[in-house]
């Protein structure tokens, strides 16, 4: 296999692979009305099953860079597929609540963790060096095309059948990926990476002899980039665990709340994707400031929503909120990637990508806990908009952030 498609095909494979594991998991935001309906738990039981969800997402990322640089990538990304969809396939048969919070929660954490952007990320920097932004970007980009794939996908299956049945789908289907993956994909050409590229250069601020986790946690761009990760994680998913939720209460169409979920997802692939070339034009702390005045606009026009529900509201939310909520992952995988360039760099992301799993965990429970106790969304969008503005201050005051490049 020629170079250039040797990197082609581990991109494409990372794309795919994204797409399959995250997408899967945002499936449960289709499920959580149903699910409601049919047994009665309210909403902050609900959406902490989703938290639990992303808490061991967050919490096994570490795990997980350190198994890629150990393992390699075979074994952890069949490893994830088959847990993921030995989890939808129970899931379909269970009858309580804490069977939900196992499978549901920690077993597709476990999943999405392994086939995520810790091994992606990780992979890619062995073939991309000059445009590894880009690469990962459009890695990334599986993420929001998983969404508006798999989101509508997932009601299709709901509203034509039954969520029972629908899990159970989606389940066969992530067994079959699992094993079509393990056996047809040359995963020890993708993991001996591009042998042209020689040692990464060294960046102002690197630690002598090469990075370590030790040495990393030294460092203000670690602790800057955990913050942006984590406040902007707590925010945004204090809002999207409920959007499909939050547009049927405002009186819109299951089907058609699921299809703007999905709509924002697609404009989210496309800002992922194109990240690394606006970055790289604009400037890395520029364009991540842009990206949360975006998504605090997005995040008025669903309180405005709340006021008056209109399509035309809906239609600026969706370009607004899509466009910006993308923007930040890539950016940080790119900059952890490129700053703690090493053996290590898997380790190192890992645990930064843990903060973004604990706080889309946090802001998962908080929101339903919000609406429980407050009867509606206002207090859960107004959580929301304080941690996108907390997001927003490293890439504004952190040196090694504010002048990246």
């Amino acid at each position: 296999m020629r170079l250039r498609s040797a990197a082609t095909a581990v991109l494409a494979t990372c794309f795919a692979l994204n797409l399959l594991g995250r997408g899967m998991g945002d499936t449960y935001t289709v499920f959580l009305k149903p699910i409601e309906g049919e047994f009665g738990w309210n909403r902050s039981q609900l959406t902490s099953v989703y938290s639990v969800y992303l808490l061991v997402n967050g919490l096994l990322a570490p795990l997980v860079g350190l198994a890629f640089d150990r393992a390699g990538p075979r074994l952890v990304y069949t490893a994830g597929l088959a847990i993921l969809g030995t989890a939808f396939v129970l899931a379909g048969s269970l009858q309580n609540l804490w069977h939900f919070y196992l499978l549901v929660g920690a077993m597709v954490g476990v999943g999405v963790s392994c086939t995520g952007m810790v091994p992606a990320s990780a992979l890619l920097a062995r073939w991309y060096r000059a445009k590894l932004s880009i690469a990962i970007g459009i890695a990334f980009s599986g993420i929001g095309v998983g969404t508006v794939v798999l989101v509508p996908f997932a009601q299709y299956l709901v509203s034509g059948w039954s969520w029972r049945t629908a899990y159970h789908t989606l389940g066969a289907l992530l067994l079959g990926a699992a094993a079509l993956t393990g056996a047809a994909l040359p995963w020890r050409r993708f993991a001996a990476g591009d042998p042209s590229l020689g040692p990464a250069p060294r960046r102002a601020g690197e630690a002598a002899g090469g990075w370590t986790l030790a040495r990393a946690l030294g460092s203000p761009v670690y602790w800057g980039l955990a913050q942006v990760f984590f406040c902007t994680a707590t925010g945004m998913f204090a809002v999207v665990v409920q959007l499909v939720a939050f547009l049927i209460d405002a009186g819109f169409s299951p089907l058609a709340a699921a299809t703007v979920y999905g709509l924002t997802g697609m404009l989210s692939s496309v800002s992922v994707m194109s990240s690394g070339f606006v970055a790289e034009r604009f400037g890395y702390a520029r364009t991540v400031t842009a990206s949360f005045a975006g998504s605090m606009t997005g995040v008025l026009l669903l309180l405005a929503v709340l006021w008056k529900p209109s399509w035309v509201l809906v239609a600026l939310f969706v370009p607004v909120f899509g466009l910006c909520m993308g923007v930040r992952g890539p950016i940080i995988s790119s900059v952890c990637t490129r700053h703690f360039a090493g053996p290590r760099v898997a380790t190192i992301y890992g645990t930064i990508y843990a903060t973004n799993a604990l706080g889309a965990a946090l802001g998962s429970l908080a929101g339903g806990l919000l609406h429980d106790a407050t009867g509606g969304y206002v207090a859960g969008c107004a959580f929301a908009l304080g941690c996108l503005a907390l997001a927003a201050v490293p890439f504004l005051a952190v040196p090694g952030l504010r002048e990246f490049r």
